[in-house]
């Protein structure tokens, strides 16, 4: 379905439906501002777990709370009304048992408005997942890279490099989709193996420094505009620089302000 077409939100089957059709575009957003200038151009927004890293400054995805996922993707549903908005269930929201997950997945649904949730899950996590569909929880499954699993993986590093691991990859979209995943995020996957995974899947895939057969693509909005951190992914694509253009007109601003033409007359009120 084209965004140029739509005039009502993205629902999750028709998202399932454009396997095959046309190519599935996603960003992130975590505020108002940024879910409004992409809810036309995208078919869903991620509010990732990215969040505490982008919008809170912190070192991984590991500190973000349920609480700040409710807050954030309330805000992006709040602002859209063309985008499907998924959220990313946080580190120690959904692992400990089916209630848990399904206790805290419910809520973010209930308390955001959003469409449906992301959980990074292997195959010892996939009978979660099949508890959730169970119960009406639309379910998109990330494999490959888990920054979630980050201190077990010794890093961010790819993976699927070695047969051994692209078996293990294979394994868990297998497990993830059987267990009823509506689509599936690819992230940091070697590209052989993310394409071997898109073209054995009938649902979606989602790529993200896997393939470009991928079904669909996402990336951190900051980092395509040039507004992350110094060091930019292999697999990001630098459309703007757009931190050089706020850093360039914060700078007139404080320059005007400390030598006094801003603001002037115009600027204020009753004169």
């Amino acid at each position: 379905m084209s965004t140029h077409t739509r005039t009502r939100r993205l629902t999750i089957p028709q998202l399932v439906a454009m396997k095959g059709q046309q190519k599935i575009v996603s960003l992130t957003a975590y505020s108002s501002t940024i879910a409004q200038v992409i809810d036309p151009l995208v078919d869903f927004i991620l509010v990732g777990d990215s969040t505490a890293m982008v919008g809170y400054g912190r070192p991984s995805t590991l500190g973000m709370r349920l609480d700040e996922t409710i807050a954030h993707t309330r805000a992006v549903v709040d602002s859209t009304r063309l985008a499907c908005v998924i959220a990313d269930m946080p580190f120690g929201s959904y692992q400990e048992s089916h209630e848990q997950a399904f206790r805290n997945c419910a809520q973010v649904l209930a308390s955001s408005g959003c469409d449906a949730v992301k959980l990074e899950a292997n195959q010892a996590l996939a009978s979660t997942i099949e508890f959730l569909v169970a119960r009406g929880i639309p379910v998109m499954a990330h494999i490959g890279l888990m920054p979630q699993f980050v201190n077990a993986m010794g890093g961010y590093k790819a993976q699927g490099m070695s047969e051994d691991s692209a078996a293990t990859l294979r394994a868990d979209a297998q497990a993830n989709l059987h267990a009823g995943a509506f689509s599936l995020l690819l992230e940091g996957v070697a590209e052989p193996v993310a394409r071997a995974i898109t073209e054995a899947s009938a649902k979606p895939t989602i790529g993200i420094g896997a393939s470009p057969t991928c079904d669909g693509q996402v990336l951190v909005t900051e980092d395509l505009l040039g507004l992350g951190s110094a060091h930019v992914p292999r697999f990001v694509k630098q459309y703007a620089d757009v931190g050089r253009v706020i850093r360039e007109a914060c700078g007139r601003y404080a320059q005007e302000v400390r030598n006094g033409t801003f603001p002037t007359l115009q600027h204020c009120y009753g004169v």
